[in-house]
């Protein structure tokens, strides 16, 4: 049956995959985006599109809208965006949680917060899974959203045990795919970019820390999954590739497939980075029967394609 849908952050590198998505199945889709780290050009297509609705909003003022279902994904997410504004970073995790909570309360609705592996800090248990407390530095320069992230959690599972709320809790890991902002500072929009221009491609140390890189689509697959389930699955859920890779391989991978004569040169490690990030999905594979299923080489053929594109449209 189609629903009327909130999506926070919508105009964003994730969840304009998830509003086509939506679309797609049938629902209506109403994208609210204050465009921080969102892009209209993100949506343009959809703009015209009958069942689709754009509201510009920051979520750390209320809202006051009529929905069957809300998926909070308000919130930059990469270093480079969340820690130019640490505390309007922060605010966004809490406040702006507390007010979709609050109006997931009102509307009696199910509401999925989209949190982060970054929860899980510099693990010191690999792979991670999600009964794992984490590592966290809370006055760190990442603590922002690290720390914001945990605390949209403590909030959601609050509200479920005081309000009885349909909650349901994603913990993302390293995602990518087309639409990611071209300098938003994560490692595979940087290395695309540096490769497609000529420039020689950064690493940090040795190369030698490791990521799991999840495709977009698959990552919309687990959302959907889990927002489908019963009342009493709430999360949080791990939501990853597991397939691991050094930093200096997808560097590597990324010059193979673009081509060119790009070299790799070292930068001193950032503060507080992770040095291993690995999801453990057994947990989604046995709620959710999902695994991703685009493998990182053609994933990224994808994602360089979207990046030329982009990049010629700007230089013409």
């Amino acid at each position: 049956m189609p629903k009327r849908i909130l999506i926070t952050g919508g105009a964003g590198f994730i969840g304009s995959h998830l509003s086509r998505r939506l679309l797609d199945e049938g629902h209506e889709v109403l994208c609210v985006d204050n465009f921080f780290t969102g892009t209209r050009a993100n949506i343009e297509d959809l703009l015209d599109h009958k069942r689709f609705e754009l509201m510009r909003h920051d979520i750390t003022f209320p809202l006051y809208v009529e929905v069957d279902e809300i998926f909070n994904l308000a919130c930059p997410a990469s270093p480079v965006h969340y820690q130019f504004d640490p505390v309007q970073t922060t605010k966004t995790s809490v406040v702006g949680s507390i007010n979709m909570l609050g109006l997931a309360k009102r509307l009696k609705v199910p509401i999925l917060q989209a949190s982060t592996s970054e929860v899980y800090g510099d693990p010191h248990v690999h792979p991670q899974t999600e009964d794992y407390w984490g590592n966290v530095n809370p006055i760190g320069v990442r603590s922002c959203y690290d720390e914001g992230k945990r605390c949209a959690e403590t909030l959601f599972f609050d509200y479920r045990r005081q309000h009885n709320l349909t909650i349901k809790v994603v913990r993302i890991f390293n995602t990518y795919g087309p639409r990611m902002h071209p300098s938003d500072g994560r490692v595979v929009s940087n290395f695309i970019v540096q490769a497609l221009r000529g420039d020689n491609i950064t690493i940090f140390g040795e190369g030698s820390q490791t990521r799991s890189f999840c495709y977009v689509d698959d990552l919309i697959e687990g959302f959907l999954r889990l927002m489908a389930t019963p009342d009493e699955v709430t999360g949080p859920i791990n939501l990853g590739n597991p397939n691991e890779f050094t930093i200096r391989e997808l560097a590597e991978l990324v010059l193979d497939i673009v081509g060119g004569n790009s070299k790799l040169v070292s930068r001193p490690l950032p503060k507080d980075d992770p040095k291993q990030r690995k999801p453990d999905i057994t947990l989604a594979r046995e709620t959710l029967g999902w695994e991703p299923n685009v493998q990182l080489r053609q994933g990224l053929e994808r994602t360089v394609a979207y990046f030329d594109a982009l990049l010629s449209d700007k230089a013409s």
